[in-house]
């Protein structure tokens, strides 16, 4: 059913959450696996809660380590995955790479912390939404170490 699995991964709690979801899906459908890490540039020193903004090239390098940790964990699940770092804003990154590896599922994570966070998890959900021509889950379902080993191989993690 779906051939070609795009993950967005940013390496949070949430981000490890989807590609979890999103391998175990690839894997009972024989799926190609894409894994995607997007570096939101921003025009400003600072952000809306306050916070700072590292420069470009320090996102660029903080997110090139997350996108390697991600192939990584979906190598040791027997995937040979394709991985990919896009500049700008998500939710037209995600859609963008979509459409280029002509995905049939896009697997996201959600951070349901606070309203800035939901503001925009909305607007790129809502991008996704309008945008992506295929379908797209939103990850939420807490899978531990030992449950997804069973589910991988069928047997319980090595201790």
């Amino acid at each position: 059913m779906y051939k070609k699995v795009l993950l967005a991964y940013d390496g949070s709690i949430e981000g490890r959450r989807a590609l979890r979801e999103g391998a175990r899906i690839a894997q009972l459908c024989g799926s190609e696996v894409f894994l995607l890490a997007v570096v939101e540039a921003s025009a400003g020193i600072g952000t809306l809660d306050g916070g700072f903004v590292l420069p470009i090239a320090e996102q660029v390098e903080d997110y090139k380590k997350i996108l390697g940790e991600g192939v990584e964990r979906l190598k040791s699940m027997g995937f040979a995955p394709t991985a990919r770092l896009g500049i700008g804003e998500a939710g037209r990154e995600i859609a963008k790479v979509a459409q280029e590896i002509g995905a049939n599922l896009v697997v996201v994570g959600h951070r349901p912390d606070g309203a800035l966070a939901r503001w925009w998890f909305s607007s790129v959900g809502t991008y996704l939404v309008k945008h992506v021509h295929c379908s797209v889950l939103v990850a939420q379902t807490e899978v531990g170490d030992e449950e997804f080993s069973k589910l991988l191989t069928g047997s319980p993690a090595e201790a």
